[in-house]
């Protein structure tokens, strides 16, 4: 059984039998946001690539919960350098945890942690998603992405339970891209994130799980806070 906690944006938080894993903290700066940073507890950390809207709360939760943080090598060189256990990984590799296994796929984004002081853009390694295997369960976090081909092979090598995928636009795909990711995927269950957080990926949630359903796909639209329980 899977406990699902959506906080906004690509913030997800998983639970099981005892374990929880957040993905992609972005809480403190969040707009969205419904749940305080302090309330949160997990044992593991997973990023998908190093953009502030993603790993904004990484080191303060990491800190919190003595929790570790899961993300490819330069990403996690950078964060440890923060006084934070780390993991690195890269595209292509797995890595077994207590909870079961984490595989990092590719994605097709940027992945740079911007210092606007300095006026510099440290490089963080390549972005990525992650197919992950959590209380018998198979979950896959999309991370920030476009539609790309081997997402059906992501659909065809794993039997995926529940998949988030990005649909704001913009910076990641559309709704229209989604649709299409949804189809070759394959997976029992979808929830869109990577919206509505700014007025630039402003989304229809709703409309989307409803052309889902037009596919014959289930899904459904969290509202930041919202849980979701997969038996």
């Amino acid at each position: 059984m899977l406990d699902i906690r959506f906080h906004g944006h690509s913030s997800v938080q998983v639970t099981s039998e005892g374990h929880s894993i957040m993905i992609d903290p972005f809480i403190s700066g969040s707009p969205v946001a419904a749940t305080k940073l302090e309330d949160i507890s997990v044992q593991y950390i997973l990023l998908t690539h190093g953009h502030l809207d993603h790993i904004l709360d990484a080191v303060e939760l990491a800190k919190k919960n003595d929790a570790t943080i899961v993300a490819t090598h330069e990403l996690a060189t950078y964060l440890s350098w923060q006084g934070v256990k780390t993991i690195s990984m890269n595209l292509g590799g797995s890595v077994k945890l207590p909870f079961g296994k984490v595989k990092m796929t590719q994605a097709f984004h940027s992945s740079g942690v911007v210092l606007d002081d300095e006026k510099q853009i440290v490089y963080m390694g390549m972005p990525g998603g992650f197919v992950i295997e959590l209380g018998g369960k198979t979950i896959y976090h999309a991370g920030d992405t476009g539609l790309f081909g081997d997402m059906k092979l992501i659909g065809e090598r794993y039997d995926i339970d529940l998949a988030f995928l990005p649909i704001g636009d913009v910076f990641t795909m559309g709704p229209e891209d989604a649709l299409v990711a949804a189809e070759w995927v394959q997976a029992d269950f979808v929830v869109p994130i990577h919206y509505d957080t700014f007025p630039p990926i402003k989304q229809d949630g709703e409309a989307f799980v409803a052309e889902l359903a037009e596919k014959d796909i289930r899904g459904k639209a969290l509202k930041p806070g919202e849980t979701l329980r997969l038996p």
